[in-house]
């Protein structure tokens, strides 16, 4: 019954839209601009850098929170993985939202902080490094998702871990895919492109 309790808490924490919030005090709804997603780059190029460092910080600590409440309190590796997989669908299938939702990629870097800290920190460098020489954020997530279940497969981490990332990593690629036609016609936005 406590698993279940996790769970559903960490979906519900999860589906907090945290871009819409934070848009809103910014006088702006990143469903009506731009990309109309609500993750961190479109509320970036809506509202600019305050609102974008805000998202981030929220969308991360939704992610990271319900893992960590989970991890105090005890439980296995598979619960563990099982709250982390309801916190990721609530930030792209938010219940507050009529179960649409952003990116994931945000929630996603704190579920595996809160996770596997080494790997994540490895594939957030990897993000760093391609979004510095291509200034094209969406092309530095899709790396670090690709990148991430190769990292925990090689450094050994319990098999539910190796289930999770994948899941979680082709569910990143297929809210990305977009943005992969986009860059396939070289059209995707730079950082520091405005919303229209």
């Amino acid at each position: 019954m406590f698993a279940i309790l996790l769970v559903v808490a960490a979906y519900l924490i999860g589906s907090i839209p945290v871009g819409v919030l934070i848009g809103r005090m910014f006088g702006i709804d990143p469903r009506a601009v731009g990309s109309r997603n609500i993750g961190m780059t479109n509320v970036a190029r809506a509202a600019g850098r305050g609102a974008a460092i805000l998202t981030f910080i929220g969308d991360l600590s939704k992610g990271a929170m319900p893992v960590l409440a989970a991890r105090v309190s005890g439980t296995d590796t598979t619960t563990l993985a099982v709250v982390a997989l309801a916190a990721f669908f609530g930030s792209i299938f938010s219940v507050f939202l009529l179960f649409k939702g952003g990116r994931g990629v945000s929630a996603s870097l704190g579920i595996w902080l809160a996770l596997a800290p080494v790997p994540t920190l490895i594939a957030f460098a990897l993000f760093g490094v391609v979004v510095a020489i291509t200034r094209i954020v969406s092309l530095g997530s899709v790396c670090a998702a690709i990148a991430m279940p190769l990292i925990i497969a090689l450094m050994g981490f319990p098999r539910t871990y190796e289930a999770l990332v994948i899941v979680m990593a082709f569910l990143v690629l297929l809210r990305h895919r977009e943005n992969l036609m986009r860059l396939a016609s070289g059209q995707e936005p730079k950082m520091g492109s405005r919303a229209a």
